[in-house]
This record gives structure tokens, sequence and C-alpha cells, in this order.
């Protein structure tokens, strides 16, 4: 989704900004290209700065409620210092590096929900304007792709997925929010939580895993929620389906993990450098709760339609940026 935009900031006359995005999706730590296409106006104009600025729409819950707005969370200044003549067309070609945790939006080219934008803003003699704003589409690691279709086959279904304000504990979180794929539990799980959340936090070095059991309660005890951490090399794991499974069993079968923190059986094996550790999330937490619909892991592979009002509220972010980012 590409918008041209007169410079508001200069008036009738002033030249346009479209930023054009190369269609491949990208991934968590990998390079984003495209270019940012200038046309000059009835005059002369010095560019001072072009910036790209990478932004998603998050939720927060604090006292007064929950509420909703824009982050962003990386910028890049890819060209400026050129004076652009009047009716001057001219293409600037970028390629910039996304964070390590940038979130995921699709899967197997299904949208998951999760709205992320690149947002250009032009400097020109002394004035800024937020000139184009384009859609993002993340596709996962290698790693993180075997992990969900790992809990896929383990019969885990897609349910939506979140954008959280907020610091997890004990990671080594850098963005100032983190995002959550809630699924529906398995069928041999079914009794025992009503669903799991999955966060990966990629760095360079690796990817960390969090998960959430919403466990049920039982007969003398109350349902809670159980954490715990694993961390796993870019190459993947050498048999996803059984090394989740264990991730999954140990997390559930735990008794004392609730409140808050986790203990989960260890996760290693050779080759794998995996570990496990406790840790809670903390800050306002955030939830965009953006339904997917009939949207579900099957096999692996998302599968079904993807609810109508997702769509909408991609769209919604686009053509209403300016209005709710104050």
């Amino acid at each position: 989704m590409v918008f041209k935009r007169l410079l508001g900031s200069l008036g009738v006359g002033g030249p346009t900004v479209d930023t054009v995005l190369d269609p491949a999706p990208v991934r968590p730590g990998g390079t984003l290209t495209g270019q940012v296409r200038l046309q000059g106006g009835s005059a002369g104009f010095d560019i001072e700065h072009i910036t790209l600025e990478l932004v998603a729409r998050v939720e927060a819950e604090h006292d007064e409620g929950e509420s909703e707005g824009v982050v962003a969370f990386e910028r890049f200044t890819v060209g400026g210092g050129f004076r652009l003549a009047e009716g001057e067309h001219r293409d600037v070609p970028f390629a910039v590096t996304l964070p390590w945790e940038t979130p995921i939006t699709e899967l197997y080219g299904q949208p998951l929900g999760i709205v992320l934008g690149v947002r250009t803003e032009l400097s020109v003699a002394g004035a800024r304007d937020k000139g184009d704003l384009d859609a993002l589409a993340v596709a996962p690691l290698p790693a993180q792709e075997s992990v969900l279709e790992a809990l896929g086959q383990l019969g885990f279904g897609f349910r939506s997925a979140d954008l959280e304000y907020g610091h997890i504990g004990g990671t080594g979180q850098q963005l100032p929010f983190y995002q959550e794929i809630e699924l529906t539990p398995a069928p041999q799980y079914a009794h025992r939580i009503n669903e799991i959340e999955v966060t990966f936090l990629a760095h360079p070095g690796g990817i960390e895993v969090v998960l959430e059991a919403d466990k049920r309660g039982g007969l003398f005890s109350e349902g809670h929620d159980a954490l715990t951490r694993f961390t796993l090399p870019h190459e993947g794991l050498a048999d996803p389906v059984a090394e989740v499974d264990g991730w999954i069993r140990g997390l559930v079968e735990h008794r004392a993990a609730h409140g808050g923190y986790g203990h989960g059986a260890p996760y290693g094996g050779p080759g794998h450098g995996g570990h496990h550790e406790e840790h809670h999330r903390s800050g306002p937490g955030m939830g965009t709760v953006v339904a997917a619909g009939a949207a579900g892991l099957a096999v692996g592979v998302v599968g079904g339609m993807v609810a109508a009002e997702v769509v909408d509220e991609v769209g919604d972010f686009f053509e209403g940026d300016e209005e709710d980012e104050d």
C-alpha cells in the first residue's frame, strides 16, 4: 500500500514522495530494500534528510483500561544532502537492516494480524513532513518457522497474534514491545490448558523462545499461568516435533509453575546449546488481540480464511495513522 502525498508543510508546489518497498517479505535481522521516489515541485528544494521509520500498532493496558497507538521502533537515514530541481524525478535506493526482534506478520503467506509499517519522512529546507507510509511484511526466520510448524503438527491451532508493550524479565529483549502468538491447545493437552502463548526474541546468536501456558484449574486447585524460556540456534532443532513437545510437557506438567514464573523441563541436547530459564513479564501489558478468525495452524501451516476485521485493521492503520499518532 503506497500513498503519494504532497509535502504538506511546504504547501502547494512542494515535492512529492512515494516509497516503494521490494515485494518479497523480509525476515527479522534481514535487509529491507526499496526506493524512495521523489518528484520535484514548482520550484527547487534542498532535501536535507530522507528518513525511514519502522512503526507498529500496539495496545496498552493501564489503570484506565486499554488504549492503542503507533510505536516507532527504528529509524534509518537513507539519503539527503542534495537539491531537487523543479519538476525533477529522482529515485533514492536503500537497503536497511531490520532489528532482530522485528515481529513476524505472516506465516506461509497468510497474515497473522500484526500491523507494521515503514514511514518516510522528508526534511526539506528546515521543514519536516511524514510523507509516505507503507505496509511492511515480515516472514519468520527458519528456526521460528520450524517451531510453529512443530506446534501445528502436534495439533495446536492459531488463535491470534498480539504486540504487547512492556518487557519480559530475564530476557535480552531490546524493543519496547514483544509479540505473542496465541494458540489453541492440542487435543492431548486440552484438559490441562486453555491456550499457549509463544514469543520469539531473536538476536544474532540465536532465538529465545518464551512459552506461557494458561493452565486449567482442577478439583482442588485454581487455574494459573505457567511460563518458561528456552534458547535455540538459528539452524533450528534436530527433531523439532519431539523437542517442542518436550517443552510443552515440561511446562504443563510442572505444578509449581504459577504466579508469573515457570520452571519447565530443561531443554538442551547435543548440538543445540539450548537451555531453560525462568522469567516474568513486566511493564504495562499490551495486547492488540487482532482476531484472526478461522485461521489455524493445521499440520504446521496457517490454514483457513483470515477474518475480514484483520484486513480492515491493517487498512485503518495506514489510512488513519496521522490521526492516531498523537
